[in-house]
C-alpha cells in the first residue's frame, strides 16, 4: 500500500436499542428532578456561589444528557424533569410557604436553567468514537 492511499474510516458505532435509549431517557427525566430540587435549595441559601453551583450543576445535566444519547431528546428529557421540579418548588402551598421566597436570584436561576437547555439542545450532535 503506498503512503498516499487512503486509509478506510472507521464504521460508526451502532446505535443503541430503543429501549436503551428509553431507560436513558426516563434516568434523565428523573436526574433532572433531583438536579431542579437541589439547585433551587442551594441557589437561595449561598447566593451567589449557589447560584453559580446550581446553574453549573443543570448545564453538566444537560449537556451529560446530550453526551449520554447523541440527541437532543436527551436534553429535552432532562430539561423537562428539571423544569417540573422548580415550577413545582415555585408554587407553594396554600398557607404561603414555598422554596422561592421571590428575588433576582431565583429569576436568574430559572431563567438561566432554561437559557442552558436550549444552548445544550442547539449543539450540534458528536460523531460517536468508534470502539
Amino acid at each position: 500500500m503506498s503512503p498516499t492511499a487512503a486509509k478506510p474510516s472507521p464504521a460508526p458505532s451502532p446505535t443503541p436499542s430503543p429501549v436503551v435509549r428509553y431507560a436513558w431517557y426516563a434516568a434523565l427525566l428523573v436526574l433532572g428532578a433531583l438536579v431542579g430540587t437541589a439547585g433551587s435549595l442551594v441557589q437561595a441559601a449561598w447566593f451567589p456561589g449557589g447560584l453559580l453551583l446550581a446553574l453549573l450543576a443543570t448545564a453538566g445535566l444537560f449537556y451529560g444528557g446530550l453526551r449520554a444519547t447523541g440527541t437532543q431528546v436527551g436534553v429535552a428529557s432532562s430539561a423537562a424533569g428539571w423544569l417540573v421540579a422548580v415550577i413545582l418548588l415555585s408554587l407553594g402551598r396554600p398557607e404561603g410557604d414555598g422554596v422561592f421566597g421571590g428575588g433576582v436570584g431565583e429569576l436568574l436561576f430559572l431563567f438561566g436553567g432554561m437559557a442552558l437547555a436550549v444552548m445544550c439542545a442547539t449543539l450540534p450532535r458528536l460523531s460517536r468514537p468508534a470502539p
